[in-house]
């Protein structure tokens, strides 16, 4: 057990400890995890190795030990962790994700999980995918990367976003995905009656109602966070736009808020969707829906 009083105050265990304590009191939710990944992205090593060198008592050098400082500054600003490092992890997949846009999140992660399996039991030998308001790429290059006899399109209408999208698909599956900066109303008229899966995790916070997280409020593009009044906006578009993409059969997939399973049923049923059914995630929340054409 290391001890306080004797701890070098250059150690990456007494760093580690001063990270802890500031970002604490900061009210990040996940302060040692955080403080292990901003002292493993300043040195560029695992927050595994990040761990062991704090036990065998390495030192921090005088350039990384002031970096280390500034980062931690930032992030008890309550700036996101994956703005400060640049990377967001996503199932398999790493993404580059930065200011403009949307931050990927673990419930997304299950969202993905179910679009990929859809398209995995889809009956053409390759299928077609498309990613309404792909944003960083997630939920888009998660399926061409773990289907890929698949081809994915990933619409975003938002241009810094898509800045971030294009970065992604050249790095991530350039094969298989292809990113298309349109507006999700007019998207991909060439494929209607062909695609297997849409996928879309939409805006879909209503106007009213203010995220309590600071890293969510103060960082993410409003874009990506409001749907109007009722937050269903957009979620209508994806309806439309789906109908007209999807063949037969076709699978939906859309994430939502944990409220707002009922109001998407109604809205899918109206639209004449069939075999509409919700889903959870792994916290028992109503995360996402899915309908057949």
């Amino acid at each position: 057990m290391l001890g306080a009083v004797t701890m070098n105050p250059n150690s990456i265990a007494a760093s580690l400890e001063r990270a802890v304590e500031a970002l604490t009191v900061a009210g990040v939710p996940s302060p040692r995890a955080d403080a292990e990944l901003l002292i493993s992205h300043v040195l560029g090593v695992s927050r595994g190795a990040v761990q062991a060198k704090a036990i065998t008592g390495e030192v921090l050098g005088t350039e990384d030990l002031v970096t280390v400082t500034e980062l931690v500054e930032r992030r008890s600003a309550r700036e996101p962790l994956q703005h400060i490092t640049g990377r967001a992890p996503f199932r398999s997949i790493e993404l580059a994700v930065g200011p403009g846009v949307f931050v990927p999140r673990p419930e997304t992660e299950g969202v993905a999980g179910i679009a990929i399996d859809a398209l995995r039991a889809a009956a053409s030998p390759a299928p077609i995918a498309v990613d309404l308001g792909t944003g960083s790429g997630a939920i888009a290059l998660a399926l061409a990367h773990e289907v890929p006899n698949a081809t994915v399109f990933g619409v975003e209408v938002s241009p810094i976003a898509f800045v971030w999208t294009k970065k992604n698909f050249r790095e991530i599956a350039p094969d298989n995905a292809h990113p298309v900066f349109i507006d999700l109303a007019h998207a991909l008229p060439q494929l209607d009656g062909t695609v297997s899966v849409v996928a879309s995790n939409p805006p879909y916070i209503p106007l009213g109602a203010v995220p309590r997280d600071p890293e969510v409020r103060l960082f993410d593009p409003e874009i990506a966070l409001y749907g109007g009044e009722d937050g269903l906006d957009v979620v209508r578009q994806v309806s439309a736009t789906a109908r007209r993409l999807l063949h037969d059969g076709g699978t939906l997939v859309i994430e939502h808020g944990e409220l707002q399973a009922a109001q998407i049923a109604a809205l899918l049923s109206a639209d004449g969707w069939r075999a509409i059914s919700g889903h959870r995630d792994l916290l028992g929340r109503d995360r996402a829906t899915t309908a057949l054409r």
